[in-house]
């Protein structure tokens, strides 16, 4: 197990060094679904951790602290989950295709001991049977089946994990984020979330990972946790969202965004609830 002492002070707000002029993005800049290049700033400076509550229940599960183990994040954007797993003394790969959150992430992640690659969720450059846990934190499902999963299957070593977790707000647990979820639909109606762990969106990925036949023995874990954000960064996590923006398109999304200052306006901070959910499956095969 790889010492984390390195790690535990590090840039905070995460991300590269802030520039107030780049905090906000262009209204004449189109967003394509999946390609996260125009939002890795906002990413970076905005996402909420995940619940620590989850992160050490999942590394006991799994039996991270063993000697000689090996994680792998796929799809780990700008490693605000690689980060805690590094954290907790782990011996960290980080897969990420795009070049601009994979910057942010080694700029995130420095000290940390992270190994940064690049590579997809369906071809991770990772060697075969080389890992004992692979997770993908909010980017499952943008990776292509039954590609995706037979790669994992491939570079998990025998008897390993596959964790794929996301970590959505708790709107049903706050008036404040029912009524701006409520706001989000009125002005993009017909919106269809492509991401999000939350019970209302998710898909069964019980049943998605055992239909593969590759992974068995799924456990379910799920923890409650806030997080404080000034105006700033509340606004800046909407603005790291791709599925909406996409939807939306630039002029509706920044006039999306407007409506919802205008509701948060008369709070000193915002208190944005969420909930870590997560799917472990045990790797199958010799």
């Amino acid at each position: 197990m790889k010492s984390s002492r390195d790690c535990l002070s590090g840039p905070d707000p995460p991300g590269l060094p802030f520039d107030p002029e780049n905090q906000i993005m262009s209204t004449a800049t189109p967003i394509r679904q999946g390609d996260f290049s125009a939002l890795a700033e906002s990413y970076a400076k905005n996402r909420p951790d995940y619940s620590i509550t989850v992160l050490r229940a999942l590394t006991g599960h799994v039996g991270a602290h063993e000697a000689g183990f090996k994680a792998a994040d796929v799809g780990a954007g700008t490693g605000l989950w690689t980060r805690m797993l590094a954290q907790e003394g782990l011996d960290v790969r980080a897969v990420e295709p795009c070049d601009a959150m994979r910057e942010q992430g080694q700029a995130y992640t420095e000290g940390c001991g992270v190994q940064w690659l690049k590579g997809t969720g369906e071809a991770t450059g990772l060697p075969t049977a080389g890992i004992n846990w692979l997770t993908m934190a909010s980017s499952f499902h943008w990776v292509k089946q039954p590609e995706g999963l037979r790669e994992f299957h491939r570079v998990i070593k025998p008897g390993g994990h596959l964790t794929v977790l996301w970590n959505p707000r708790d709107i049903d647990a706050s008036p404040l984020h029912q009524r701006i979820d409520a706001l989000v639909g009125e002005w993009i109606p017909g919106l269809k979330r492509v991401s999000s762990g939350h019970e209302k969106n998710t898909r069964d990925w019980t049943r998605e990972l055992t239909d593969s036949g590759l992974f068995e023995d799924v456990l379910f874990m799920e923890a409650r946790h806030q997080i404080v954000m000034s105006h700033e960064r509340y606004l800046g996590a909407w603005r790291s969202v791709n599925d909406i923006q996409a939807q939306a398109g630039p002029e509706r999304f920044e006039r999306l965004l407007e409506a919802i200052e205008a509701i948060i306006a008369p709070l000193p901070e915002v208190v944005v609830p969420y909930k870590t959910r997560a799917w472990t499956a045990r790797r199958r095969g010799d």
